[in-house]
């Protein structure tokens, strides 16, 4: 994830609690990708400040740093050599067809930086670095693993077998909150709307002054149902924090109205967000731990970052 914006409810849902749930299933390495953050305006404070947030939120949400790898992308240069390299073997009609690009350069592509329009090769490079077999994206991230597997093969065909050809891994409930405010678009760190998005560290009285104002219908009845994005989004937050099957939970809001909706889903999202906020707060007192574990985790990446960039340079004739 970018250190920028306020990680949100969304993000939880879709990634971050299902990455603790399942980091003893693999070797997991989990990346701040502060270089991503620089390809748009951006606060050098605020980066250093967010960089330091994300950790520490990683890390109270109950990702073991004994169990798996969480570092930031800066720490580690050779994912700038690496995405240099890539560019050199990746055409630009490739990274021309990138939906994000042309969605985030919309109407001003004569002012935005290259480093908007290569970054897919960085992310390319993320992924590549260690060799990785999967990445857990969500749907609208999909694009980018499709491209670094596109990218993996044509080094491997040109240069010989070099990388790992990685797949993307996407879920299915809960992968896609959508925003309060706007239903219909995904809940986003970069909006800017007060009642948009859930933040991770907001506190109880603000979680259920957003969600009392979360966008519904005129509709009375109570269910599942993507023609009606404003509460089908909000149960699909209470399905995701509760773990009910769907039919129970129509049943729990058969006769109610959307305030209750609202006041139900707000108890699930407080208790559920209670604990991380919690440890967040203990972790965030300790610095000397976080900058403990991210030098560790550094130095336990080594041996495979040194050993794929022997067999890249080695490969491209640079050794």
């Amino acid at each position: 994830m970018q250190p920028s914006g306020e990680l949100h409810l969304g993000n939880y849902i879709g990634a971050l609690r299902n990455w603790v749930e399942e980091q003893e299933e693999s070797e997991n390495i989990f990346c701040v990708v502060d270089q991503h953050a620089i390809t748009a305006d951006y606060e050098p404070d605020q980066l250093r400040a967010k960089v330091r947030q994300l950790v520490t939120l990683y890390l109270a949400a109950g990702l073991d740093p004994k169990k798996a790898t969480l570092f930031v992308q800066s720490h580690v240069p050779e994912h700038t050599e690496l995405a240099w390299l890539l560019n050199c073997v990746t055409p630009m009609g490739w990274l021309q067809r990138m939906t994000q690009f042309k969605e985030k350069s919309e109407g001003q592509r004569e002012r935005v930086s290259a480093g908007l329009f290569t970054y897919p090769l960085l992310m390319a490079a993320d992924i590549l670095l260690y060799q990785a077999d999967g990445v857990p994206v969500g749907e609208d991230q999909k694009q980018h693993v499709e491209l670094a597997r596109d990218i993996a093969q044509r080094f491997n065909h040109q240069y010989g077998d070099t990388f790992t050809v990685p797949e993307p891994m996407i879920r299915g409930v809960g992968a896609r909150v959508m925003g309060l405010d706007d239903p219909t678009r995904k809940m986003s760190k970069s909006e800017a709307g007060q009642s948009h998005s859930i933040g991770l560290l907001d506190e109880p009285k603000v979680i259920r002054k957003k969600l009392s104002r979360a966008v519904t219908d005129s509709h009375t009845e109570i269910r599942f149902d993507p023609t009606r994005p404003g509460v089908n989004n909000l149960l699909t937050i209470y399905q995701a924090l509760s773990g009910d099957e769907p039919q129970a939970i129509e049943a729990r809001f058969a006769g109610k109205g959307y305030g209750d909706l609202k006041a139900a889903l707000a108890d699930q999202v407080i208790a559920a967000l209670e604990p991380l906020q919690a440890r967040y707060r203990e972790i965030d007192a300790d610095q000397g731990y976080i900058e403990q574990v991210l030098r560790e985790s550094v130095d336990r990446l080594r041996p495979t970052v040194s050993a794929t960039m022997d067999k890249v340079r080695k490969a491209m004739g640079l050794r």
